[in-house]
């Protein structure tokens, strides 16, 4: 009897290969594989099987976990390596850890599953029409309560069609990859109760004028953005250094080698730009990325006195990452520090989004779960940086993930975005292109360019429309020269109105929810009479 019953609520092994399908394609449409236009029917196969599965929560619930389970295992398997290679853990302890995590960040496409399902049942086979906006909702759903929406769908169309996020954010391409694979699997359904279903409801008939708002609006919008202003005239050149430190076999007769050797590369770019070709006006600006070096520009007074005579010596700025005190916790930031042409500090950002249980562990696991990198403290002030007469906000590392971050820069009046990083931890793996995705999304959420400096790579320019500009190869000691402007001071929709539209699809998918629970309510009360 218990496995007769287990049963009921385990979906049929065909429906199984179908969700297993969807998730082995959206994988595919993510880095390194990137083939990003199968995003757009990638979900077929996981509706067709929620379809057949209609008449059980549960078993639609199972289909969307196993999805889920499959594709965050299939994008993120990189998690494993640091452990595996830095900390000594056996590749199985690695994999059932990671397991774990997907295993719970599956609950959220199993919910999209379960919802829809519920959806089906009420409103007919329209209710994938719907399906858009409940995407939209779990996605926001996952950010608010994990803090990640990493390879939240609409990330596989970084590197192809991302100019949507600037009215909308990330998570309006993800709608229009859920409106792309609906619309595509409506049509292939062919079924009669979908045009009856239409001339009835007028709920699916706002839901699919919403639908094709949404899809013009941006393509309105990128029109806009081809016009023909005049470009601002550069006032800073940006020179950033990629050092390619390794992650591990560091001492302190390592650390002389390689410090110096940053150094030389940005004194030979400084000799480039100071030729008399180049306009003497332009203030230039050094960047070193987030390394394992870890500079500590206010406790190591060797190191603070190096950095400020490289400053003056050179006349320019240097922008580094360094771990700075705290005095009300006696913690440390993970801070980005700048030192001016006068050879004195001049700005500081401390990181206000640290990693989860790699600089800080949150609450309810603080004390229990130790930091893999450090227990760091929180910082809480978007601090902008001068950048000659221009104005840049500064991303540390994971905090190219969170759109609300670059937002209130621009909002703040910055002109530019820098991001710091080092993904060097994670390896050669699919995590280089992943979080420079990312980036592209801030650059084109904020319309400024956002200069990545990194340890490893990916080094690169990042234009507002989302361009990728002269990377520099992975795992290779390289410089990159930039020029920066001043921006026109105007802001985008995005940065004006922030996460309106994943509100806007939670409001629109909790509104159903209450008309299918009013709905049956009715039916129950209707009976019981």
């Amino acid at each position: 009897m218990p496995v007769l019953a287990l049963k009921r609520f385990l979906p049929g092994w065909k429906n199984i290969l179908f969700a297993v399908l969807a998730a082995a394609l959206l994988i595919l449409s993510f880095p390194d594989f990137e083939f990003w236009f199968l995003a757009w029917f990638a979900l077929i196969p996981l509706m067709w099987a929620i379809d057949r599965e209609r008449g059980s929560t549960i078993r639609c619930f199972a289909l969307g976990w196993v999805f889920g389970f499959l594709f965050f295992t299939g994008t993120c398997w990189w998690l494993t390596y640091a452990p595996i290679r830095y900390a000594g853990f056996p590749w199985p302890l690695a994999y059932f850890l990671l397991f774990c995590v997907t295993a719970l960040v599956g609950l959220f496409p199993a919910l999209f599953a379960a919802i829809l399902s519920v959806f089906l049942r009420r409103f007919g086979s329209l209710a994938f029409l719907a399906a858009p906006f409940v995407w939209v909702f779990t996605e926001f759903l996952r950010y608010w309560l994990t803090g990640n929406n990493w390879n939240a769908i609409g990330y596989s169309q970084a590197f192809a069609l991302p100019w949507p996020a600037a009215c909308g954010g990330v998570i309006l391409v993800s709608f229009i990859c859920l409106l792309i694979n609906s619309a595509i699997f409506t049509c292939l359904m062919n079924r009669t109760d979908v045009v009856a279903f239409a001339r009835r409801s007028w709920v699916m008939a706002i839901i699919g004028l919403a639908g094709l708002v949404v899809i013009v609006y941006p393509f309105g919008f990128a029109l806009l953005m081809e016009d023909g202003r005049p470009k601002p005239p550069q006032i800073a050149k940006v020179i950033a250094i990629q050092p390619n430190v390794p992650m591990e076999g560091l001492d302190s007769q390592k650390w002389d080698q390689l410090r110096p050797r940053q150094i030389d590369a940005a004194e030979s770019e400084l000799k480039k730009i100071s030729e008399p070709s180049t306009t003497s006006s332009e203030h230039a600006l050094v960047v070193l990325p987030e390394s394992p070096m870890n500079f500590m520009y206010e406790d190591d007074r060797e190191f603070s006195s190096y950095i400020n005579d490289f400053a003056r010596r050179n006349t320019v700025s240097v922008l580094f990452n360094s771990a700075e005190p705290d005095i009300a916790t006696g913690r440390y930031f993970n801070s980005a520090v700048l030192v001016g042409p006068d050879g004195r500090k001049a700005a500081e950002y401390d990181k206000i989004f640290l990693l989860p249980f790699g600089e800080a562990v949150p609450g309810p696991f603080a004390g229990i779960v130790p930091a893999f990198v450090g227990t760091f403290a929180y910082g809480n002030k978007y601090s902008l940086i001068p950048v000659g007469d221009a104005k840049a906000g500064v991303m540390i590392c994971f905090e190219s993930h969170f759109g609300e971050l670059s937002r209130e820069y621009v909002r703040k009046g910055a002109d530019v975005i820098i991001e710091m990083t080092n993904d060097g931890y994670l390896g050669p793996t699919p995590v280089l292109r992943q979080h420079l995705a990312n980036a592209v999304f801030r650059a084109v959420e904020t319309s400024r360019p956002v200069l990545r400096v990194t340890n490893v790579g990916i080094t690169a320019y990042i234009t507002e429309k989302g361009e990728v500009v002269n990377p520099a190869p992975t795992y290779t000691e390289a410089t990159r020269v930039w020029s920066v402007a001043k921006s026109d001071g105007s802001q985008t929709f995005y940065v004006k109105y922030g996460d309106w539209f994943a509100w806007l699809c939670s409001i629109v998918t909790l509104g159903l929810v209450i008309v299918v629970l009013a709905a049956r309510r009715k039916t129950v009360a209707i009976t019981d009479s």
